[in-house]
Formats: structure tokens, C-alpha cells, sequence
């Protein structure tokens, strides 16, 4: 039998609703999801693969609007004789019914639906071990029945799964996560995870594949995809991961001393004009900034942020050295120089609360930023 090569993803997340962004940026990251699906067959069929392996979360939520999901099944058909086989995550649980029942009914022919913990055939001497998410949060590893799955000799065996894996603490009492060592206790070729929206590999036969389209910042690297080849039972796969996102979401570090000039550092790290429109960047400043560079550090990034689908900054581990000198640019004398010297007492004020000196501190460089402009 020659090899056995399958694409592995998962977390597409249909659906999503972005809530915390624009709009129009929100509309754009859900039609990113929907397209990932032709970017998965895309790779696949690049590397000769013939079956695609979503473990879990396909859907955002277990009520996925008709559309959503008619136009998934609809795209999956398009690629046709490509197979798709859907495992029900936490996200999209067999608790919701009603998505399953019309999945059955409304799935093309090369949509497979992974409802049953029982094998399946992919092919000739190869054979998938799905373990489906009964609910959202099962409260038991749902991929104990592969041990017991019968063995045919010399067939491969793949499992498929959606859920947390670790090491169990010395205490007990961890059901709700797979066993890290499922693919040896079962005998399987290869362990398809879904739920860690990042590339992950557990060990040889282990592996997440990460979701195909990021969504946050937290993993902070490119969406990727799984080709698999697995040449014969008890041979390790070949696992080559493949870039399929549209978006980037990055973290950028920027580490300040208060005499760094932060916008000039900023201006040359950010990615270049093409690239920015997808991408949605967060500035993580940290260290020290002066009174005034933290306000051309801002000043910067609100010039540049219209090139880029998002981009914000992160201040939070900023600390703002503010001297005499800072509080001349604002005003030498008078009410409003009285008010900065106020301002900056209270942000300095170690009897009082950290939310209290950070509103003291907003304010002083809301101050300078105001004095600033209507100097200019």
C-alpha cells in the first residue's frame, strides 16, 4: 500500500462574531474563516492529499446561522472528490441537535460527519478512531475507547479529538482531558487534536494542528495546517506544516528606556505598506518613556493605524518618567501648569490606590497631548 496522506485542521470557528472590533473589520475577519476552506483544499491538493480532517470546532457556536452554515457544506462541495470529515468540538457539541440533524440532511456527498465513536473506514487498510464532543465540557476523556477499538493487522490507525491534554496531576481528579500518551495506549499511527489554536506537537504521533485562520494575539504566528503522511502501521508520520491564514495577528515588544526616541524605534519595525493591511498589530510598549515620548509613541501609531486592519497599543507595562522639563512643555506658569504639577503629584502618590495614580497619569498626558496640538 503506498503512503496515506491527510490534511489535519481544525478550529475554523464559522461564524465568529468579532464582537470587540469595527464592524467592517469584523465582516472581513468572518469572511477570512469561510475562505480558509478553499485555502485547505488548496494545500491539499498541492501535496496530494485526498482527505481533510477537521478536529472540532468547525462552527463558533452550536446555532450557527442557516447561512453560515449552508455556505460551508456548499464550499466543502465545490472541492469535490476532496473528502472532509467533521468531528463536533466543544463549540459545536453533539448537544446541539439540531446542527448535527441538518448537517445529516443538507452534507454533499464528500462531507463526512465523525458523530459516532466507532471506526471508519478513510481507506483501504486505513482506519479513523473519532472521539466527538458529547456536550461543551464532557467531564471525561472522550478518547478511552480507542484501547479497545479492534486492530486489523498492518491497518493504520488515525485518531481524531477536540479537547485539553496534559499530564494528569498526582492528585486525580483531571477527567476531562486526554490521556498525553492516547496514541501509544491505543496503538494509533497518528493523533489529530483540535482546540489549541496553536501548532502544537505533543510528540511524534501527537499533534495540534492550530487553527487555519488566527483569531487573537495569544499564539502571535502565522495560521498553518497539517500535511500527513503516514507510509505504513508503526511507521512515524511525516508532518509538514502549511501556512493557510489570511490575517497575521502579532505582538510587537518594544522595550523603552526613558531617553529612546520610541516612535523612530516603532517606524522601524513595523511591517512593510502591503502587508499591513492584513494584519492586525499590538504594540507592547514596556520599560521607561518620558512625558513626551510617550505621547510621539501614540502620536505614531495613530498615523500609521490606518494602514493596518488593527492597530493598538499596549502600554500597560509602560512607566512614564515626568521631570520638570515635561511640565514646562505644557505650560510654565498658571492654571493649567498648577494642574499638571497636581496631576503629577497624584501619579506619584504611593498612598494611593494604582487605579487612582493610573487615572492621575491618563490625565497628565491627556494634558500634554491637548497642550501640544494647540501649540502646534
Amino acid at each position: 500500500m503506498s503512503a496515506f496522506r491527510f490534511l489535519h485542521s481544525s478550529d475554523l470557528h464559522l461564524g465568529r462574531r468579532f464582537g470587540n472590533l469595527p464592524e467592517e473589520l469584523r465582516g472581513r475577519l468572518r469572511e477570512a474563516r469561510h475562505a480558509a476552506i478553499g485555502r485547505l483544499a488548496a494545500r491539499a491538493r498541492e501535496s496530494g492529499a485526498s482527505t481533510i480532517l477537521l478536529a472540532g470546532d468547525t462552527f463558533d457556536t452550536e446555532t450557527p446561522a442557516p447561512d453560515i452554515r449552508r455556505q460551508a457544506l456548499a464550499e466543502m462541495g465545490h472541492h469535490a472528490p476532496l473528502r472532509w470529515v467533521l468531528l463536533p468540538g466543544n463549540h459545536d457539541s453533539l448537544q446541539a441537535s439540531q446542527l448535527w440533524g441538518a448537517l445529516r440532511l443538507e452534507a454533499p456527498d464528500n462531507v463526512v460527519l465523525a458523530v459516532e465513536p466507532a471506526p471508519l473506514a478513510l481507506a483501504p487498510g486505513v482506519t479513523l478512531l473519532p472521539a466527538p464532543c458529547t456536550t461543551r465540557r464532557p467531564g471525561r476523556d472522550l478518547t478511552e475507547w480507542m484501547d479497545g477499538a479492534g486492530r486489523e493487522e498492518g491497518a493504520i490507525r488515525i485518531g481524531l479529538a477536540h479537547g485539553a491534554i496534559r499530564d494528569f496531576a498526582e492528585e486525580g481528579g483531571a477527567t476531562d482531558v486526554i490521556a498525553p500518551d492516547r496514541a501509544a495506549r491505543a496503538g494509533l499511527d497518528y493523533l489529530a487534536l483540535g482546540d489549541w489554536h496553536g501548532s502544537l506537537e505533543v510528540d511524534v504521533r501527537t499533534r495540534y494542528s492550530g487553527t487555519p485562520e488566527p483569531d487573537r494575539f495569544k499564539h502571535d504566528r502565522p495560521g498553518t495546517a497539517l500535511i500527513v503522511s503516514i507510509e505504513a502501521a508503526g511507521a512515524a508520520p511525516e508532518v509538514t506544516p502549511v501556512e493557510t491564514a489570511s490575517f497575521a495577528w502579532r505582538t510587537l515588544r518594544l522595550d523603552l528606556l526613558s531617553q529612546d526616541d520610541g516612535a523612530a524605534l516603532l517606524a522601524g519595525r513595523l511591517p512593510e505598506g502591503r502587508e499591513r493591511r492584513q494584519t492586525l498589530l499590538r504594540v507592547a510598549a514596556a520599560g521607561r518613556a518620558s512625558l513626551a515620548g510617550r505621547t510621539a509613541l501614540a502620536a505614531a501609531i495613530a498615523q500609521a493605524a490606518p494602514e493596518f486592519a488593527r492597530l493598538e497599543l499596549d502600554e500597560a507595562g509602560l512607566a512614564i518618567d515626568c521631570e520638570a522639563t515635561d511640565l514646562d512643555l505644557i505650560d510654565r506658569g498658571g492654571a493649567l501648569r498648577e494642574a499638571a504639577e497636581a496631576l503629577r503629584a497624584e501619579s506619584l502618590d504611593a498612598t494611593r490606590s494604582a487605579a487612582e495614580r493610573e487615572v492621575a497619569r491618563a490625565a497628565l498626558m491627556r494634558l500634554f497631548s491637548y497642550s501640544q496640538q494647540a501649540g502646534a
